[in-house]
C-alpha cells in the first residue's frame, strides 16, 4: 500500500472545498477561495510572503529560532522524498489546535538537528488547490472543512541524513507561530525515483482499449476524465504530463483534487502538451498492489506528478498535493 509517509490524517480529511466564492477568476486562483470567514484574504497574505518579516538565521540554531515563536500548530508535511544535492520542494499544511488550517505568511528553516546552526529563512509561499469549479470532481467537492491552500518551499540540502524543520507562520496581529517536523535527506545515487533530467521510463500507460473498455478500471475519478493515452505512444515526440494519482482510492485523500488541476491544466496547455492519468492500484483494488507503470518509476507514495519535453526528458518532478500554481510552473518547464 502507497503511502505519504509524513502526511498528517487531519490534512488529508480537510484537503477539498465545498464551493467557490463569490467571484470566480481563471487567471488568480485566490479568487477561488471562499471568502467567508475571511479565508481568501488570509490565503492572498500567504501566498506573497516576505522574507524581512521572519527572523535571520545567521549565526543561530534551530532551537534559538523556535524560541521566538509561540508554539500552537502542527506541521503537516505533504512530501517525503528529499534528495540533495540540489533543491526540494517541501510542501506541508499548518493545522491549527482546532483542526483547521492555518493561513498566514509562512517561511522554513532547517537544521541537521536543533542544537546546529539553522538555514533559512526559506520562503513558503501558499498555493491554492481549489479549481475553477467546473473542473471539480465529485472527490474534490464534498468534504465539508475546506483545505485550499498548501504551503511549498524550495529548499537546499547539501548533506544526507536527518534534518529538523521549523516552520514559521505570521498570524494576522503580528505575531509568530512555529511547528516542527522530522526528515530524511537521500542521495540522488540513493533514491530510486526518476529525476529532473533522467529520461523518463517508457512505461505503457492504461488506455480505454488495455482496460477492456471498463472505464471504471480506467478511471475512479467522478466523473471520468479523457486523460488516458498511452504514455509509450507520445514521449519522446511531444511534451507529456504525467499523473500518477487515484482519486477515490488514495490513500492521503489528496488525489481528487490534483487530478482535477491536470483536467484544468489540459484545458489550458492541452494544444502543446499530452495530459495523461494513470491510476494506482491492480483492478482498483488496494490488495491487488501497484499497476506496472508505477512499478517501474519505484515510486513509494502516490501522489506524484512528472512533466516531460518532447526529448523524453524529466523536467519537472512534484510529490504529494500540488497546487494550481506549482502544477502550471511545471508544465511550463517542458514548453
Amino acid at each position: 500500500m502507497l503511502r505519504l509517509g509524513c502526511l498528517l490524517i487531519v490534512l488529508s480529511f480537510a484537503l477539498a472545498a465545498c464551493g467557490g466564492g463569490d467571484e470566480q477568476d481563471a487567471g488568480d486562483p485566490v479568487a477561488n477561495v471562499p471568502s467567508e470567514n475571511g479565508i481568501r484574504e488570509a490565503v492572498k497574505a500567504a501566498s506573497t510572503p516576505d522574507a524581512a518579516a521572519f527572523p535571520s538565521a545567521e549565526g543561530r540554531t534551530l532551537d534559538d529560532i523556535r524560541g521566538e515563536v509561540e508554539s500552537g500548530p502542527d506541521l503537516a508535511m505533504a512530501s517525503s522524498v528529499f534528495i540533495t544535492p540540489g533543491e526540494n520542494r517541501m510542501a506541508f499544511g499548518m493545522i491549527g489546535q482546532d483542526g483547521l488550517p492555518v493561513y498566514g505568511p509562512t517561511a522554513v528553516y532547517v537544521a541537521p538537528d536543533p542544537g546546529s546552526p539553522a538555514e533559512g529563512p526559506f520562503m513558503a509561499p501558499a498555493d491554492v488547490l481549489l479549481t475553477q469549479p467546473r473542473y471539480r470532481s465529485k472527490q474534490a467537492a464534498t468534504t465539508d472543512d475546506p483545505f485550499v491552500a498548501v504551503y511549498a518551499a524550495d529548499v537546499r540540502f547539501e548533506n544526507e541524513g536527518p534534518y529538523s524543520v521549523l516552520a514559521v507562520t505570521k498570524r494576522s496581529d503580528g505575531g509568530l507561530v512555529g511547528a516542527t517536523a522530522e526528515i530524511t535527506v537521500s542521495s540522488k545515487e540513493a533514491s530510486p525515483v526518476p529525476a529532473v533530467g533522467d529520461k523518463a521510463p517508457k512505461v505503457q500507460t492504461d488506455t480505454l482499449e488495455s482496460v477492456g473498455g471498463d472505464e471504471a478500471l480506467l478511471d475512479t475519478r467522478e466523473p471520468p476524465s479523457d486523460m488516458h493515452a498511452n504514455f509509450a505512444d507520445v514521449v519522446g515526440k511531444k511534451p507529456v504530463a504525467l499523473l500518477f494519482a487515484t482519486p477515490q482510492l488514495c490513500q492521503t485523500l489528496v488525489c481528487g483534487p490534483v487530478a482535477d488541476i491536470a483536467l484544468q491544466m489540459q484545458a489550458k496547455y492541452g494544444d502543446r502538451m499530452t495530459f495523461i492519468h494513470q491510476e494506482v492500484y491492480v483492478d482498483n483494488d488496494v490488495q491487488k498492489g501497484v499497476r506496472e507503470p508505477l512499478k517501474q518509476f519505484n515510486l513509494p507514495s502516490e501522489p506524484w506528478l512528472f512533466v516531460v519535453d518532447a526529448d523524453g526528458k524529466i523536467t519537472a518532478r512534484l510529490e504529494g498535493s500540488i497546487g494550481v500554481a506549482a502544477f502550471e510552473d511545471a508544465v511550463k518547464t517542458a514548453l
